[in-house]
């Protein structure tokens, strides 16, 4: 028979084993192999991507790195070491890049039966609100605190689990829309309750403790949410997009007005592709049309236009300019040889890695064969810098593009184009990509030795054909013309503003 104390050992091994299973994001992570895997960190990042110096200089990286040193002398968890990882990936300035925890990790949050904040919240006129009807606080109630802790504050620490252009912060605040019980509680971790400061529609401060829900039950709330009918498109997979016919589409407003609606550019990943081709006699089929019946005004709508492939993009663009252009004035990547290949994920058997290698370096040195101060780079052959030339269809009226937060990747490129010319008036928010350029097209990843973090970016530093204006500072999204968002009154009645908006100035220029 075993002694108590070593059943009681028996049992504080098992209690362990079976609360880490469930928590493994705040399992104990040694400091050493923190400090190992943040030098492996920035040594993948210094010889694979060429974003790392686009908006931070040589200084401002290596201070970020100074203080991820000091902050793990302060850690104890992969939680703990996450956050700091996550905070480097974000102040880089890539909308492609992307740091998350390993599978097992994430199938444990998944798992997770409690600690989530309890409802869902939308950034409406500069305040975070209630997005949900079915909770204990009003809807469209403002949240001023959780825990004591300002809203503002809270909201700022999220920022580094959403991954921007430059110094974008709209993009982020619509992914805090989605994730914010998930965002709290990477960052402060699982919570029993919540202490909640509030203001109702009637201006009076109140407080309520709420118990904190599953990680599914979070999800159902989000599917739950009041503002779906106005916002669901921005959240919405591409194919579920083709699904119900909602890619894209068009319709007259009136008899000198219409409105073309492109809710994502993955239609088709290449030019032989049949939903490319179907796009294409699509674009020749309203184009002629909207000159046969003289339409003087176009609202091009790409609000929630998350990116997809070329050349979709470039395409479209073609029936809205008179200008020739490129896709990009320049592209770049900073090695021949991919570096730490060990360490790429994706491709497990051993004879498959070696033929993938040997496959995409070739292309790679096939495509950036120009080699200049340890850079390599396209020139006119590639396809990627293609002149294109305006469509014999293409519209010559007044064109009004409508954007937002949610725009990114290929749908930031198109709008960029388009913003750039001088006959377009932009309308709405800041975008989540870039005007002047981005790192795209090449996603790699990497997998960290002891934390088993993976961490994406995409190869190919790119500089888009887009024309300097002195709106629109470097480092930023598609800065509009005239800026219009959801109002309060138009979130409770998930109504659009910024098409009512708009609507109202094309009728103003009209006079």
């Amino acid at each position: 028979m075993k002694s108590p104390k070593v059943l009681f050992s028996c049992f504080l091994l098992f209690f362990s084993l079976h609360v880490f299973s469930q928590n493994l994001l705040d399992a104990p992570l040694e400091r050493s192999k923190m400090t190992e895997d943040l030098e492996l960190f920035r040594a993948l990042r210094q010889a694979a991507n060429s974003g790392v110096y686009k908006y931070r200089t040589v200084s401002e990286i290596d201070s970020i790195y100074g203080w991820a040193r000091q902050e793990i002398e302060q850690s104890n968890s992969m939680r703990d070491f996450f956050n700091i990882i996550s905070q480097i990936t974000d102040f880089e300035g890539s909308l492609h890049n992307s740091t998350r925890p390993s599978k097992k990790v994430m199938k444990s949050i998944v798992e997770e039966p409690t600690g989530y904040f309890p409802f869902t919240i939308k950034f409406i006129e500069d305040s975070w609100v209630v997005n949900n009807s079915e909770v204990e606080i009003p809807l469209g109630s403002r949240i001023v605190s959780i825990k004591g802790e300002k809203m503002e504050d809270v909201i700022s620490s999220l920022y580094k689990y959403s991954t921007t252009d430059g110094y974008n912060i709209s993009g982020k605040l619509v992914e805090i829309n989605r994730n914010f019980p998930l965002f709290y509680r990477l960052s402060r971790g699982l919570q029993d309750s919540f202490d909640i400061t509030f203001m109702a529609d009637n201006g009076s401060a109140q407080r309520i403790n709420l118990s904190g829900v599953s990680y599914n039950k979070f999800q159902e709330d989000f599917k739950k949410r009041h503002s779906k009918p106005s916002d669901y498109l921005g959240y919405t997979f591409f194919t579920d997009l083709k699904d119900s016919g909602e890619l894209y589409s068009s319709r007259y407003i009136n008899d000198s007005t219409a409105i073309l609606i492109i809710n994502s550019f993955v239609i088709g990943w290449n030019a032989e592709h049949p939903d490319h081709k179907e796009y294409k006699l699509y674009l020749d089929s309203i184009f002629m049309d909207f000159k046969q019946n003289s339409v003087k005004n176009l609202i091009v709508d790409v609000r929630y236009n998350r990116g997809g492939a070329d050349p979709n993009d470039l395409l479209t663009y073609t029936y809205l300019t008179d200008r020739k252009f490129q896709e990009n004035i320049e592209a770049w990547i900073p090695f021949r040889k991919i570096p730490y290949w060990s360490r790429v994920k994706g491709f497990s058997f051993w004879p498959i890695r070696f033929i993938v290698k040997r496959s995409l370096e070739k292309e790679l040195k096939k495509d950036f064969h120009i080699e200049k101060n340890n850079r390599y780079y396209q020139d006119e052959t590639s396809s990627d810098q293609k002149v294109w030339s305006p469509s014999p269809h293409a519209f010559n009226g007044k064109i009004y593009l409508l954007v937002a937060p949610y725009v990114s990747s290929a749908g930031s490129l198109f709008a960029a184009l388009l913003a750039s010319d001088s006959g377009t008036t932009t309308i709405g928010e800041e975008t989540m990509g870039g005007y002047y350029g981005h790192n795209g097209h090449i996603p790699i990843t990497y997998q960290l030795k002891h934390s088993k973090i993976k961490t994406s970016w995409s190869l190919v530093n790119l500089q888009q054909d887009v024309t300097q204006k002195p709106t629109q500072p470097k480092g930023r999204g598609i800065m509009p013309d005239f800026h219009a968002r959801q109002s309060k009154n138009d979130f409770m009645a998930n109504e659009d503003t910024v098409l009512k908006y708009t609507l109202k100035l094309v009728e103003k220029t009209k006079e």
